[in-house]
């Protein structure tokens, strides 16, 4: 069911019970990595989540252009979107999802939370993300009492600017965590100095609200990769329906490998699931734009991970570092690009 209503209602059922102690110390997902499952062959369901952002390209062309649906086969898929990484983690916690396209912080804190009943399982999408602000703002010293937004508390923008914070030793920034169109419109009534966001809400903003990129992401990592968006998966799903895991693996590669052939087609169809899915589109600049800062492919930049979960603690939000391995599983990603003739990912650090 595609609504961010059903999302809602479960991630705050979630959080209810938290609150009461009811799920914190042994969840479903918990329970996952206590007792070893049997494959039982392929799911009769599948729940995929994701965001309408242009840096869930895959997913939105993997679902809307049927190429999960045909690796699938008889596996019924249902998708539900999200508006941030958190809400969602809260959906795979408490098993009403079994896989998830995100960002990498949030990935993390569902390995940290599930006590490593969660797997990534696949990279999506790498760069999209610019700290952008007022005009007149032209250096980060000057971001002292400013208003900056990031999308969700804890999501990946919000630890990349803390941490950013942190490093440059400013003083008095502070910092709102409101959903891209809330942040959209805050901006343009002035409410706002600027955000650290994803595309296409950077380019939104630079395009249709006359902010300035202060920073690109890209500048402060090697090479200029670094993930935003991965896909994580259920580890007792994992167990139970491998076949079922590594068809939406499948499916994802043919929709990157059918996005990069036909580029225009792409964004025409990711401005449609925007319509469709948050009640608006972009116009042509902002898209080519969105697509221009990021990149489509499956791999995770894995190598990112240690220092992804230490930005974390420079950011303040967690006390210490959590040990990554057993965070990922290439396994069943490695077989499909075994199979079609193409290199394999490496984990460092990151496997069992």
């Amino acid at each position: 069911m595609r609504t961010h209503h059903r999302a809602r209602l479960l991630a705050a059922a979630f959080a209810a019970l938290t609150l009461a102690g009811g799920i914190t110390g042994c969840s479903r997902a918990d329970r996952g990595t206590q007792v070893e499952q049997k494959s039982q062959g392929a799911a009769a369901e599948v729940r995929v989540g994701y965001f309408p952002n242009v840096t869930h390209a895959p997913a939105l062309i993997g679902a809307k252009n049927g190429f999960f649906a045909k690796e699938l086969g008889s596996t019924k898929l249902t998708t539900q979107t999200f508006n941030a990484g958190p809400e969602e983690v809260n959906a795979l916690l408490g098993d009403s999802l079994d896989i998830a396209f995100i960002g990498s912080g949030p990935a993390i804190n569902a390995f940290t939370k599930s006590k490593g009943a969660i797997q990534l399982v696949s990279g999506a999408v790498t760069g999209g993300a610019q700290l952008v602000v007022k005009p007149e703002i032209t250096a980060p010293e000057q971001l002292t009492g400013k208003n900056i937004a990031t999308p969700s508390l804890a999501n990946t923008q919000d630890v990349a600017l803390k941490k950013f914070i942190a490093e440059k030793k400013l003083l008095d920034v502070k910092i709102t965590n409101l959903d891209n169109p809330k942040t959209f419109d805050a901006f343009k009534k002035g409410e706002l100095d600027g955000g650290w966001l994803p595309e296409p809400w950077s380019s939104r903003l630079v395009l249709d609200a006359g902010a300035k990129v202060l920073l690109d992401e890209k500048t402060l990592w090697p090479e200029g990769k670094f993930p935003t968006t991965v896909v994580i998966v259920r580890s007792e799903f994992l167990q139970r329906h491998p076949e079922t895991v590594t068809a939406i693996l499948k499916g994802e590669l043919a929709a990157i490998d059918w996005a990069k052939t036909n580029p225009a087609e792409a964004k025409k169809v990711v401005n449609g699931e925007l319509k469709a899915l948050a009640g608006s589109t972009l116009s042509e600049a902002v898209l080519d734009r969105a697509f221009s800062g990021i990149e489509l492919g499956i791999d995770p930049v894995a190598s990112t991970f240690g220092r992804l979960a230490q930005d974390s603690v420079t950011a303040g939000v967690v006390k210490s570092a959590v040990d990554l391995k057993g965070f990922a599983d290439f396994g069943p990603l490695n077989a499909v690009l075994k199979e079609q003739g193409k290199p394999g990912v490496d984990a460092p650090g990151l496997t069992k």
